[in-house]
């Protein structure tokens, strides 16, 4: 691969995109992207810790903690000990799980939007190249 390529930079500024148009689709239920992705993950993997939140999220401590704590004073989760005192398990609240259809819905129709001109072919390359690029990180 030659030296001074920009796909790096090319790379965040879609992801910045993403996130933006994201945000957009998601106003409706008083959402940012944020929270979106840490409902997704509770979502597809059950209630977890916030350690293990900011493992599969890649994302800081810190940062789960604040959107969290926004998530639970919004009433889509809760937090309860787990077994581990000094560890609080996150779920999904009734809330969320009833909401999640739509939200699934309209994610489902911003993705396809999104990724319209990308055939099938250039979605799989691009998963691989994604999967390679997070597997060196």
């Amino acid at each position: 691969m030659k030296e001074n390529t920009n796909l790096i930079h090319l790379l965040n500024q879609t992801v910045r995109l993403l996130n933006k148009r994201t945000n957009e689709t998601l106003q409706e239920f008083g959402l940012f992207h944020s929270q979106w992705t840490i409902l997704y993950c509770l979502q597809k993997k059950g209630s977890m810790t916030q350690t293990e939140i900011c493992k599969y999220l890649n994302v800081e401590p810190p940062t789960v903690t604040r959107t969290i704590r926004k998530l639970e004073e919004n009433g889509w989760v809760f937090r309860t000990k787990g077994q581990d005192k000094r560890e609080n398990m996150i779920g999904l609240s009734g809330y969320a799980q009833h909401n999640m259809e739509a939200i699934r819905e309209k994610i489902h129709a911003f993705e396809t939007l999104q990724l319209q001109s990308v055939d099938d072919s250039e979605a799989a390359v691009l998963e691989i190249i994604l999967k390679k690029i997070m597997k060196e990180a």
